[in-house]
């Protein structure tokens, strides 16, 4: 009888349900990087699934204008979970609002059906801080003074000093745009693909 190998996510996926079904791996306590932060209370396994990042799932206009109404301090709860719905952490959250920006990350977020999980990505050890790389949107046309708000303090060595994707969303666009026009023209020119022999 043939054995089939698991493949990489099923792999993960029986190590999320170890650790799940093993009790929270992690607490919340005061951070040295910001306010809270979510700490291992005993070893995490590299592709782990930590936990799911919970909150009233809300539209983006209704994100906007919450957004709009708060004092901007460069801290947020909202999560972007597709293009339709974003997760506010402050109605209805749970610890996973705490996990803190790194830029040496031990963690990532991973979205799923509009659904958002905080993976491992590495092995962590017991009383390690988790943190994943929030890549924070941005426009160039921002205002600099804003987005100095969103500065980093993890400490990493390699810190790029923001929370913030380092290109701007325009910039993505417009990147995307030129290999779509790039792809189009090589398509034109190589014809259909076929050789001669």
């Amino acid at each position: 009888m043939a054995t089939r190998k698991k493949s990489r996510k099923a792999k993960q996926t029986q190590r999320a349900v170890d650790t799940i079904s093993d009790g929270v791996p992690y607490e919340v306590r005061r951070s040295g990087i910001h306010g809270f932060g979510v700490y291992a209370t005993r070893r995490i396994r590299k592709g782990a699934r930590v936990m799911e990042y919970i909150g009233e799932r809300i539209s983006h206009a209704e994100a906007d204008r919450r957004f709009e109404e708060k004092d901007d301090d460069g801290h947020t709860f909202l999560f972007v979970a597709s293009s339709r719905t974003v997760i506010d952490a402050t109605v209805g959250g749970n610890d996973a609002r705490y996990v803190n920006h790194s830029c040496d990350p031990n963690c990532e977020s991973v979205i799923e059906g509009s659904r958002v999980f905080v993976d491992a990505i590495r092995d962590i050890a017991p009383g390690e801080e988790l943190g994943y790389d929030y890549s924070l949107t941005w426009e160039s046309t921002d205002d600099p003074e804003e987005l100095a708000l969103y500065a980093c303090r993890c400490g990493a060595p390699e810190c790029r000093g923001t929370m913030l994707d380092p290109e701007p969303q325009d910039a993505h666009r417009a990147k995307a745009k030129r290999r779509k026009k790039k792809k189009q023209t090589k398509a034109k020119v190589g014809g259909s693909g076929a050789r001669r022999r």
